[in-house]
């Protein structure tokens, strides 16, 4: 062989080298991002379940000045249909003036049970939500609410952005078997809320579906329940504040930009 030959094809050779040496280191950093994107997306399911368990915790022992500091500070909260309670602030009235101030007393039950979460994250990583059922004891009545909340990233923290918690039995604690209420409404409970509940609807022995944040896991399709809302009008009908309303402290449709994981 030629050396100019022999040079050639050593030069081709290096150079093929190098080129699947680069495509190679492409690849890795390419499968590192995926792989740091897939560990920041499980850590944030898991941060989101774990700040949604603290809640119930919190509740237990009648400890609303830590739970408020759950929330973001323009949260809502919904529970039952009491109507909504806009920023930080108004959770914290809520909790003190609708139940006692901090802490557990003696011949007082509060146990606030979670089960069955269902998390998810934003194509973004700074949105979050999770579906979960609750068990609720307590001296003078008991009940089944089911969360569908949202959770917002604020500075590395995630946070609670949007508490729903629509009953799906509520009864005194003779039990619901003959006892059943057909739900709370804002008059019943102080302090007034600033907003009218969301959506009007009864508990059991009536139903009404609560939406789901996510599609089908399977077929992606999206399931969109009746809510036909009725009643609770903020401002008439038709009227631009009314419509803003309505937005506030609505529960989502199963359609968000939810995340899925990389496939390897």
């Amino acid at each position: 062989m030629r050396p100019t030959t022999r040079l050639l094809n050593t030069g081709l050779g290096a150079a093929a080298l190098a080129v699947s040496t680069a495509a190679a280191a492409q690849t890795a950093s390419e499968r590192l991002d995926r792989l740091e994107e897939r560990i920041e997306r499980l850590e944030g399911m898991n941060d989101i379940e774990r700040l949604q368990n603290a809640y119930g915790y919190f509740v237990d022992k009648a400890q609303w000045t830590p739970l408020s500091e759950l929330f973001a500070e323009d949260a809502t909260l919904e529970i039952g249909g009491k109507g909504i309670y806009v920023g930080q602030d108004r959770v914290l009235d809520y909790m003190q003036l609708s139940f006692r101030q901090d802490g557990i007393v003696p011949g007082v039950l509060i146990n606030h049970m979670q089960f069955q979460p269902i998390v998810d994250i934003s194509e973004d990583g700074t949105r979050g939500w999770i579906r979960s059922r609750a068990y609720v004891m307590a001296n003078e009545s008991w009940g089944l609410p089911l969360y569908e909340n949202e959770f917002v990233k604020e500075d590395g923290v995630w946070k609670i952005a949007r508490l729903t918690g629509p009953f799906t039995m509520y009864t005194n604690w003779d039990g619901w078997g003959e006892f059943a209420l057909n739900n709370t409404w804002p008059d019943k409970f102080g302090p007034p809320p600033d907003l009218p509940p969301s959506v009007v609807y009864l508990t059991y022995p009536a139903y009404y579906i609560i939406p789901y944040h996510y599609p089908n896991p399977v077929t992606g399709a999206v399931f969109r329940p009746d809510q036909g809302e009725v009643g609770a009008y903020f401002r008439p009908p038709g009227t631009p504040e009314q419509e803003a309303a309505l937005q506030t402290g609505r529960t989502v449709h199963g359609d968000q930009p939810i995340a899925q994981p990389p496939e390897d």
